[in-house]
């Protein structure tokens, strides 16, 4: 799927998808919330991509909401999937934001959905709802104080300034910070780190994590048990102690 407004592209086994709104600073209106979950779609879909890396074209990763539209009624969500089609989407595959400019509003929101993020030290994280008489409600509210120390995390979403990829890095936002132009590279290098795990298991962890979230130790422990009977029993786990005893690198069937 290529699109003017959404681009993907496979580099090896992960997939690259780009939002090229450049005019409007890749905002997200009705038609990119659309292509965006098609392009999760082909993620999930393709057994042979790995991972999947979302970044911004022309130096800026999105702009969040685009307003306009938004006031002439557009939604730029997916039922069951939130804005920009992933901010309540349920990956089974790991998707990695690569940040150039700025990720403001729901920009930053859609980093903030992905499970790595890689960012450039000039970049811009900011969620200026507030200023607009909003709020962050597509996982900024929720998801940042999980992130980041309580008081930095309300101070973002209390008074709307942005901090650096620099600062991001430093707080424990961001996995990498790179030179401006380098993220798509070291997300792809992460992409590919992350293709010499099971699949199975990368699922399983991402599922984990998700289900774990607040629930007691007790009650987390049980539902990891179960996971793990499931997992012991898969051709992964099979072919990774074989591989490993046998001194080889495995070869991963997703099953």
């Amino acid at each position: 799927m290529s699109t003017n407004e959404v681009r993907v592209q496979r580099v090896d086994s992960t997939l690259l998808i780009t939002i090229d709104r450049p005019h409007a600073r890749n905002a997200v209106n009705s038609a990119v919330a659309g292509l965006l979950s098609q392009a999760l779609d082909e993620l999930e879909a393709d057994n042979t991509l790995r991972a999947g890396v979302l970044t911004g074209s022309q130096g800026t990763f999105s702009a969040g909401m685009d307003l306009k539209a938004a006031l002439e009624g557009e939604l730029p969500t997916v039922p069951g999937r939130g804005f920009g089609g992933l901010t309540e989407a349920e990956l089974t595959k790991p998707l990695i934001a690569a940040v150039e400019g700025f990720a403001l509003g729901g920009g930053f929101e859609l980093a903030l959905s992905c499970d790595l993020i890689v960012a450039a030290e000039d970049a811009k994280f900011g969620l200026p709802e507030v200023r607009r008489g909003l709020v962050a409600a597509a996982g900024g509210v929720i998801r940042l104080p999980k992130r980041i120390p309580y008081h930095l995390a309300m101070e973002l979403l209390l008074t709307g300034r942005p901090v650096s990829g620099d600062r991001a890095g430093r707080l424990g936002l961001v996995n990498k910070v790179t030179a401006p132009g380098e993220t798509v590279a070291a997300a792809l290098e992460l992409a590919e780190q992350l293709a010499q795990s099971a699949p199975l298991s990368l699922a399983t962890v991402k599922r984990l994590v998700r289900t774990g979230d607040g629930m007691p130790e007790a009650d987390a422990f049980a539902v990891q048990r179960a996971a793990m009977d499931t997992l012991m029993d898969s051709a992964d786990a099979h072919e990774g102690m074989t591989a490993f005893a046998e001194r080889r690198d495995p070869r991963w069937t997703g099953k």
